[in-house]
């Protein structure tokens, strides 16, 4: 290297690197992004180019709020804001605003890292937030993510978070790989923007009634799911698996009552159907506008929501 040559930063912040028994999880200081989760070398989730920005939201930790508000308008304790378009096509402002901050390290372990930012006000977002991120891998039970938001304005502020992977259930096409889930209501959206029209009863046998296992086949799944069946710990879980046998799981509590599923139909194909993303929400989409589940943050209150992910 010459004096006039320097070595180009990584485009995507610090990697982080955590081991526990046969996982390894590859942590981005970027967004708290999860770039990469293995079990024995296999990948559970679809990774993100070497270089270059993050693609679809891969991996991403989601706040202050989880998929769109429409029109980016919403009214807060009287007050109407006005975030940035950022899905364009449809008009929408979509999945908050931190994926593309940076975090701190505030802790840093062999098989776990903290990682902290603090999200400033703004016109479309006048609130103050000091978020920490705890990612943590366990040889059983895999990677656990925590994000925990601390309000420490002077307002209350509206809140929402989920985290954005796509599960990857094996090598074999997700067309061929089982779904399984119990939900017994799905948000209706409409066609061109997805925005919530109302929630409808999900029926034995319809399209959307995975919860004795299904193969995906060619569906096409861009939906938001709730009433989710809970085991006696109150978690719900989705799980996916490939013909070969192997899969991948994710798990999440209460403070998530709802969970977006999509199969990532995309117009190249390079990226089309390349995992399923699972994305559990402590609101649904639209939720600034409906008010739905929207968590209200007082000055100096804070809320945690976790969610795993598993494989074999």
């Amino acid at each position: 290297m010459t004096e006039h040559e320097t070595a180009a930063a990584r485009s995507r912040g610090n990697l982080l690197t955590l081991e526990a028994g046969e996982y390894r999880a590859e942590i981005s200081t970027l967004g708290a992004t999860v770039e990469s989760l293995t079990v024995g070398g296999r990948d559970l989730l679809v990774r993100n180019p070497e270089t270059g920005p993050m693609l679809f939201y891969r991996g991403a930790v989601i706040a202050p709020w989880p998929n769109r508000i429409g029109d980016g308008r919403y009214t807060w304790d009287g007050q109407e804001l006005q975030t940035p378009i950022t899905e364009v096509e449809r008009g929408n402002a979509l999945h908050g605003l931190i994926s593309f901050q940076p975090f701190a390290p505030a802790t840093l372990a062999e098989d776990e890292v903290v990682l902290r930012s603090e999200l400033y006000p703004t016109t479309g977002y006048p609130f103050h937030l000091l978020l920490t991120v705890h990612h943590a891998l366990d040889p059983e039970a895999g990677l656990t993510t925590s994000v925990t938001a601390r309000n420490i304005g002077a307002a209350d502020a509206p809140f929402g978070t989920c985290p954005h992977p796509y599960l990857v259930a094996g090598p074999e096409a997700l067309d061929t790989w089982t779904l399984q889930v119990t939900a017994g209501q799905v948000l209706e959206v409409t066609a061109d923007r997805l925005l919530p029209t109302g929630t409808a009863d999900v029926t034995p046998g319809s399209e959307f009634d995975f919860s004795a296992g299904r193969v995906i086949g060619a569906q096409e799944i861009d939906h938001a799911f709730t009433a989710l069946a809970r085991d006696a710990q109150g978690l719900w879980r989705v799980t996916v698996t490939a013909p070969g046998g192997t899969g991948v799981e994710l798990t999440a509590g209460e403070e998530c009552p709802w969970l977006q599923l999509h199969t990532a139909d995309r117009p190249e194909p390079e990226h089309h159907r390349l995992g399923l993303a699972v994305e559990p929400m402590t609101c649904p989409p639209d939720a600034f506008r409906s008010g739905i589940d929207v968590v209200r943050l007082a000055p100096g209150g804070e809320h945690e929501a976790s969610w795993s992910i598993r494989g074999w």
